[in-house]
């Protein structure tokens, strides 16, 4: 059966595996979760997700350090990698892929898994990897480029570490930074007074509405003017990245 690409649209998707503790030992899929994503208006087109139950069920754990993880017990009446794949592989071929650090991970892993059940993996038209791009250019101002720090950093709320919830952050996440490096390069006189000098920057609490001081998290020892010159040279770059343009349009209608 031939399977249609559309490969202009974006699909972000995310992997729960199992952790090996030892060496010799693989990964195993217990989770997918993707949404496809309209790069015109970066809004949710459609979702899927799926816990899934590995041909060993006793590498799973019995009980999971998270409130809402994924144990033995979930995935025991999960399908498996092989009856979801035609579906997977649906979502995933002829599409630009989007994750945080799919490249190292998720993309391996996926294409394992359909070699381990003989099967063509499914290729992406292009791919966006969030941990590469935001630590090229927004840097570490959460104090480290893991999800859930970047997603406390913008108080989007804590990561749940299961495949639906965190594409969805991830979106919201890559939402944001492109908002604030689209300020940076469009209002670079005005913010480089202020970033010089966080410890004055005047904030107003919400609790009891005074101003108060409150140091901005950026990275020591940096120029915003050199960063902002930086900026300006992404977004000229952009002008042949779709991708990267359609998150600065949004940017611009979330300034409207």
């Amino acid at each position: 059966m031939e399977i249609q690409t559309f490969p202009s649209e974006i699909v972000f998707f995310d992997l729960e595996t199992t952790v090996p503790n030892k060496t010799g030992q693989h990964f195993h899929i217990l989770e997918f979760g993707a949404i496809i994503v309209c790069p015109r208006k970066l809004e949710e087109l459609d979702s899927f997700s799926t816990l899934i139950q590995p041909k060993d069920i006793s590498v799973v754990s019995l009980r999971s350090s998270r409130s809402d993880g994924i144990t033995r017990a979930k995935v025991r009446d999960a399908p498996s990698f092989e009856d979801v794949a035609e579906k997977i592989y649906g979502l995933l071929h002829g599409r630009i892929w989007a994750g945080h650090n799919i490249r190292r991970f998720d993309c391996v892993r996926i294409k394992e898994a359909f070699a381990e059940i003989g099967k063509a993996a499914p290729e992406p038209s292009g791919i966006i990897d969030s941990l590469g791009l935001l630590s090229d250019k927004f840097g570490k101002r959460a104090g480290n480029m893991k999800m859930a720090s970047l997603a406390a950093y913008f108080g989007l709320g804590v990561q749940k570490h299961r495949s639906l919830d965190d594409v969805r952050m991830n979106l919201e996440v890559l939402k944001h930074c492109a908002t604030v490096l689209f300020l940076e390069s469009t209002l670079p006189n005005q913010l480089e007074a202020q970033w010089q000098n966080p410890s004055k920057i005047m904030t107003r609490s919400r609790s009891n509405k005074q101003i108060a001081p409150r140091a901005m998290p950026y990275s020591k020892g940096g120029s915003l003017g050199k960063m902002t010159q930086n900026v300006k040279n992404i977004l000229s770059k952009a002008q042949g990245n779709q991708a990267l343009q359609n998150l600065i349009k949004h940017s611009h209608s979330l300034l409207r």
